[in-house]
């Protein structure tokens, strides 16, 4: 098959098996952050037509909030385990026990706190690569990112320092303890994501889907999940809505969105008519300065 014969996702997936074997032969010990998510969900089935029959050539890895929705995780230990693939899962509750974390207060979202937990693992293991599942229409933060984006010694990202990448070449080549963060899947868009998702016929997991759950609307019309980390505030009413994920993570800053969209084709039709990015209506933490996405990636998040 001729590249002018390609169609726009198959064009898309050739590119991000290209990404994913770029990393293989040029890092020594590189790992795929593997969430549950949608997105993440999308880089293994790439992996696997990257090396497949073959094992894998990096381990999974998921920092975990411990605050993350049930129905992920269990999703997430399973497919690892259906793919048997080594899944190594580090937890920001151990770094809060070793005194690395501070919380400030026991119901502080954890989702900006976990750069350290991140950092801690990379050291642990000595990873020089970590390939993750962002996209550049996310969030205009993401939008700055090469596709192989160097962080330095610290895990510090900075946008001005990052090399070019001129016809699909990639240079991952760092000194000892400097690191690379691979975006495989960095030119596609939500859209992309959701009809590859349909074409391959994956599993997600099920707040992906249009459902029923307790919420109270906020003064800006969002959503908010009532749980027992994310209780209504005093006084607020609380309904039960229909509704779904475009993205999951902590439950302290993931909001649904409201949704009669039960199919992947329900889901399609509604992505491709909404006018709201994908973090900017679902992701309560992304809409304060302190906790902005670009300073964290300068801190060494994702």
């Amino acid at each position: 098959m001729t590249a002018t014969s390609l169609t726009h996702l198959e064009t898309l997936e050739a590119e991000g098996i290209h990404i994913l074997r770029e990393v293989a032969g040029q890092c020594e010990k590189p790992a795929l952050l593997f969430s549950g998510g949608k997105d993440s969900v999308v880089l293994l089935r790439l992996a696997e037509k990257a090396f497949r029959p073959g094992r894998f050539p990096f381990p999974l890895v998921h920092i975990d909030t411990g605050h993350n929705y049930g129905e992920v995780i269990a999703f997430r230990d399973r497919r690892a385990a259906e793919l048997g693939e080594k899944l190594i899962v580090r937890t920001l509750d151990e770094s809060i026990r070793k005194g690395s974390i501070v919380l400030k207060h026991a119901g502080e979202s954890r989702n900006r706190h976990q750069s350290v937990t991140l950092l801690e693992t990379v050291a642990e293991f000595g990873f020089d690569c970590l390939i993750g599942g962002a996209r550049r229409d996310e969030e205009k933060a993401r939008a700055k990112e090469r596709i192989f984006s160097f962080r330095d010694e610290w895990g510090q990202w900075d946008p001005k320092n990052q090399r070019p990448e001129l016809w699909n070449l990639y240079n991952a080549m760092i000194h000892p303890g400097e690191n690379i963060r691979a975006f495989p899947i960095s030119n596609w868009t939500e859209l992309d994501v959701w009809q590859y998702i349909a074409q391959e016929g994956l599993e997600l997991p099920e707040i992906y889907y249009a459902h029923e759950r307790e919420v109270v609307v906020l003064p800006g019309g969002g959503l908010l999940p009532v749980t027992a980390l994310t209780p209504a505030p005093p006084g607020a009413a609380v309904t039960r809505r229909w509704v779904r994920f475009r993205t999951v993570g902590d439950i302290s800053c993931t909001a649904p969105v409201a949704s009669t969209a039960t199919t992947l084709a329900d889901i399609i039709r509604e992505t491709a008519s909404t006018e709201l990015s994908e973090r900017g209506a679902t992701r309560l933490d992304d809409q304060t300065n302190e906790a902005s996405m670009e300073l964290r990636k300068k801190e060494g998040y994702f």
